[in-house]
């Protein structure tokens, strides 16, 4: 019985280690200033990954002083904080998977259209109701002024890969033939008619193209890079954490028949 009591602590040690990627993703999340504004998506998986730690200690606890109750406990909440995960990650895979961005010729970055991301996260984060709040947020952080310390010719701007954010909230669309002065003052539009940003777009610092759709497209395409990007680290956690489960739960199930074949000859005894 000690073995496997052994081989489950040794598990939820791995456990444990496995909450701390969880955890340093979902702080990586909520500390990009477009999940500062968009509070939907700041807190999930942090919350999963201390979650995974807590349920791991508790399973640390019981494997090593064998408490039956807190191994059936654990198994029980890591079942379920498992399959959160795993449906945190189906969905975050479904909603990014659409991608609204298009070359621009002669441009290092792309721009991006909001009618080519999924309908859910058009609904949840820029419709009306909600974006009023994310803009003033997005303005508060004051992102867009930082291109003016980076860059000063309009060569290196144009071939620079700036975020999503910053080509959408930032300039105009290249398709309104502004005038470059500095990254986020552009004047004298050749081609206005083009996109209907074209007359949206202000060269005052508190307004730029804020009010642009493609400020909103500009948001979730940065909301999608990053998600893409922890995705990876989650998908391997979590693969490891089923592995890991599937052996706690086979070294549980060993060690009650071991108990009971051991009460079953001392009784014979």
């Amino acid at each position: 019985m000690a073995l496997s009591n052994n081989l489950t602590a040794i598990v939820n040690f791995i456990a444990l280690l496995c909450s701390i990627p969880i955890i340093a993703s979902g702080l990586w999340l909520a500390s990009k200033p477009d999940n500062e504004c968009v509070h939907l998506f700041r807190w999930p998986v942090v919350v999963l990954g201390f979650s995974i730690l807590v349920i791991s200690l508790m399973g640390f606890v019981g494997a090593y002083w064998y408490k039956e109750g807190l191994l059936a406990l654990y198994l029980c909440c890591m079942a379920i904080l498992i399959t959160l995960l795993l449906v945190l990650l189906i969905f975050a895979f479904v909603v990014t998977r659409p991608d609204g961005s298009y070359g621009v010729p002669g441009r290092g970055s792309k721009e991006y259209r909001i009618d080519g991301f999924s309908n859910w996260l058009r609904n949840h984060v820029t419709n009306d109701g909600n974006w009023f709040k994310i803009r003033n947020c997005l303005i508060d952080t004051n992102f867009c002024a930082k291109l003016n310390t980076q860059f000063v010719a309009a060569p290196d701007f144009f071939l620079a890969h700036i975020s999503p954010l910053q080509s959408g909230c930032c300039k105009p669309p290249a398709a309104c033939g502004y005038q470059y002065v500095n990254p986020t003052m552009w004047i004298n539009p050749t081609n206005p008619a083009a996109d209907p940003d074209c007359t949206l777009w202000s060269s005052d610092q508190s307004q730029l193209c804020y009010n642009c759709n493609s400020c909103k497209a500009g948001l979730l395409g940065n909301l999608r890079n990053e998600w893409r990007k922890a995705n990876i680290i989650l998908i391997v956690t979590v693969i490891v954490l089923i592995f890991v489960y599937v052996i706690a739960c086979s070294a549980f199930r060993n060690a009650q028949t071991e108990d009971l074949f051991r009460k079953y000859k001392q009784g014979w005894a």
